[in-house]
């Protein structure tokens, strides 16, 4: 346990914090911080082909000890952490043996977690819990996914009993801003099948999620004197105010769950003259994807037909698509995940993800990628945490899968 709480926190405590601004690969130059320790970690437990390209992306080889033909698999996980909330200066805290009560993460900003609100909490008693200290985010998605993988690599060099096949890692970054996949090189990779660790609770395992697009909205306006304004002025602010009411309301994140989609407004900055709104879009169904699409641009539509003016302009651009397609003529792969859920103990969670992963493009790439738990829960935020013994569990459906797939 020591070894992944060690080597779990001297990943988060780098930040890697990705920008969706930015047009380089990775988004940001700090990422590079821990995608450079990443390959001397994997050089360090035996891991062999380990390389970094210009971009970033990290891959490495576990050979296989059969005498043989099995596939080859893949397991990979994102280094670089959510722009929606600050990842600078992480101060991981460490509660051992949970104790099923509230947890003063800042006394001083009077900021606790609490299983009063955060009911998945009392899952974990007894347990030893890594939290954040309130101000910033912990990293656990995905700098949990990629110690287990390392330490899973590790204890399969340090087991040479254990038979498996060759065994593919990759990592990379920006995958928060929708762009891991991107520059994935997949003919390099060079497996038949992978798995994204980069799930949240103990026994997730998942090969549907969303289809996703951007919207950015804007809306210009007429700035003059307000003791002058009259017939004159155009506020964008009182336009951007009509065009949000124009979406549904009780479709949003925090009125939808399963495989219901939702408009969310995460970014909005206005003036009188300009107002810029940005959105992301989702739904599982395609139908229903291509619909609220629509929508946003019918809203539009309308009112500029009312105004008499071109006020709003609207730009979407998708940025990813449910995997199930690419994952469901190859259904072994979730199966054999499921058995080796199963084999260590644990009551496999099969749902849709509400969300994405590089592995949903990634399916799409041709390389079919189901997603499985990394442990950690509400991540991109102050109360995010990861019990150390999910993450344990994790490791060893790893390592089960490598047994199996050597196996059959």
């Amino acid at each position: 346990m020591q070894d992944i709480i060690d080597r779990f926190i001297s990943y988060v405590i780098i930040d890697t914090q990705s920008d969706p601004n930015s047009t380089t690969t990775p988004s940001t130059k700090k990422q590079w911080h821990l995608a450079n320790k990443l390959v001397e970690d994997l050089k360090a437990i035996g891991m062999e082909e380990v390389n970094i390209d210009a971009q970033a992306y990290i891959m490495a080889t576990l050979p296989s000890n059969l005498d043989y033909e099995v596939p080859t698999i893949g397991f990979i996980a994102h280094f670089d952490t959510t722009p929606d909330f600050t990842g600078t200066d992480v101060k991981p805290q460490i509660h051992k043996n949970y104790d099923g009560k509230d947890i003063v993460l800042n006394k001083e900003k009077n900021i606790v977690l609490s299983p009063s609100y955060f009911k998945d909490l009392l899952l974990y008693k007894g347990q030893t819990l890594i939290t954040t200290d309130g101000t910033t985010l912990l990293g656990a998605d995905d700098k949990a996914g990629i110690t287990e993988i390392i330490e899973a690599m590790k204890y399969l060099i340090e087991h040479p009993e254990i038979k498996h096949g060759k065994i593919r890692v990759g990592f990379t970054p920006d995958e928060e801003i929708g762009r891991g996949a991107h520059k994935f090189d997949i003919e390099k990779f060079n497996a038949q099948w992978a798995y994204t660790m980069d799930g949240s609770q103990i026994g997730e395992l998942e090969y549907e999620n969303f289809n996703a697009a951007g919207a950015l909205v804007h809306i210009k306006g007429k700035i003059v004197h307000p003791g002058y304004a009259k017939g004159k002025m155009i506020n964008s602010m009182h336009i951007a105010t009509q065009f949000i009411n124009g979406l549904p309301e009780d479709e949003t994140p925090e009125n939808t769950e399963g495989r219901e989609g939702f408009y969310h407004l995460y970014e909005m900055k206005g003036e009188v003259d300009s107002t810029t709104l940005q959105y992301i879009i989702r739904d599982h169904d395609n139908k229903t994807f291509e619909a609220r699409k629509q929508h946003v641009h019918q809203l539009a539509k309308v009112i500029n037909n009312d105004l008499g003016d071109t006020a709003i302009t609207v730009e979407i651009k998708d940025q990813y698509y449910n995997m199930r397609e690419k994952v469901e003529p190859v259904m072994h792969i979730v199966k054999t995940a499921e058995a080796a859920i199963k084999e260590a103990g644990i009551t496999p969670i099969i749902k849709p993800i509400r969300g994405g992963t590089d592995g949903s493009q990634l399916s799409y790439m041709g390389l079919p990628c189901p997603n499985i738990f990394a442990g950690g829960h509400n991540f991109h935020g102050r109360y995010e945490y990861v019990p150390v013994e999910s993450m344990q569990k994790a490791i060893e459906v790893i390592v089960n899968i490598a047994k199996a797939v050597a196996k059959n």
